[in-house]
């Protein structure tokens, strides 16, 4: 018997959903404590420009310059998820390859225009290390690092996959939840082909109703997409947060939050090494875990009758049930979730 094919659309919202339940939330990735208090308030100041149609120049200069490119090569978009859209939409690649297990939507976008997609399958055994990638594949995607593994894969290896010919897209959404954004490939230009990468903002801004995201890229790919956009794709708010969030200060908050994460999620990590029936594979680099313990499912629903909400595992191509995210919050709850792992797990 095959495997069921997993649900590419599942995402980590709708372990959360269930009303009158008030789990904390371990599903999501969005940094807890935000919008902070001065991006609400600068977003607020932008409702009575409302009547207007939006302006995208002031955020594209300022996305630019924070990247040290061309204002051509910066695209700017309702979230990163729409730029996996444009792009399925706009590429006429012959092979294409995603490297799995990664976020689902690059691959739902592009079978969703009809594109067959090849998956390549990163081993846990390896810790999800970045392997070979079919030298024919004119259309390569992968995150980094990647969701759900949280690996940080070298910026080296990532780059070594540029061809003449083919179009790398790496998925950074969750690059500035890595301190000094180390093995980011967000300012390097001049690799062979066409390199795209795709920011989020959502992440460590908290900022995921408000949807913006942006791609950069080859300037001429970068006007096909934005061509394949419907008129004003960006709201005026979320263009006015793409502006801020790429300020100095704004970068250096970035900055010393992922600091504190990394310190928040090495707790999390020698917490669960505590338990012997949970493994993780790789060193997690963002602000999420991946771990493997037998029945996980059960353990799942089992956290959420003692308050707390996990991603489950088995939608990401690579993986299966045994697989759970967590993700990573302050040391005080994370103390609390872990005290109901441990009443999960022990034998009753």
């Amino acid at each position: 018997m095959t495997a069921p094919e997993p649900d590419l659309r599942h995402h980590g919202d709708a372990e959360v959903r269930a009303a009158g339940l008030g789990l904390v939330d371990l599903a999501v990735n969005v940094r807890t404590g935000t919008p902070p208090t001065w991006l609400r308030e600068h977003l607020a100041a932008t409702l009575g420009d409302l009547a207007a149609y939006p302006d995208q120049s002031a955020a594209r200069t300022a996305v630019a310059a924070r990247h040290g490119r061309p204002v051509e090569e910066v695209l700017l978009t309702s979230g990163a998820a729409e730029a996996f859209v444009l792009l399925a939409r706009v590429m006429t690649a012959r092979h294409i390859a995603v490297v799995h297990p990664q976020f689902t939507e690059p691959e739902a976008a592009l079978r969703d225009a009809g594109h067959r997609v090849h998956r390549v399958l990163l081993s846990p055994e390896d810790g999800f290390r970045l392997g070979a990638v079919p030298e024919e594949a004119d259309l390569v995607v992968l995150g980094n690092p990647t969701n759900p593994t949280s690996v940080l894969h070298p910026a080296e290896a990532v780059a070594a996959l540029a061809r003449p010919g083919r179009t790398l897209v790496v998925d950074e959404a969750f690059m500035d939840t890595v301190p000094g954004e180390r093995e980011s490939l967000a300012s390097v230009r001049g690799l062979p082909g066409r390199v795209v990468v795709l920011r989020s903002l959502t992440k460590t801004w908290g900022l995921a109703g408000l949807r913006i995201g942006y791609v950069l890229g080859p300037a001429p790919l970068i006007a096909e997409l934005g061509a394949a956009q419907p008129l004003w794709p960006v709201s005026t708010p979320a263009l006015a947060a793409a502006e801020a969030c790429s300020s100095p200060a704004a970068l250096a908050e970035a900055d010393r939050a992922a600091a504190e994460l990394a310190v928040w999620r090495a707790h999390l990590v020698k917490g669960l090494a505590a338990f012997r029936s949970v493994r993780l594979y790789g060193e997690p680099a963002a602000s999420f875990v991946l771990v493997r313990l037998p029945d996980a499912a059960a353990v799942r629903g089992r956290l959420r009758k003692h308050g707390f909400a996990v991603r489950r595992g088995d939608t990401f191509p690579g993986l299966g049930e045994e697989w759970l995210r967590i993700a990573v919050r302050d040391e005080e709850t994370t103390d609390r979730f872990l005290k109901a792992l441990e009443a999960v797990l022990s034998p009753t």
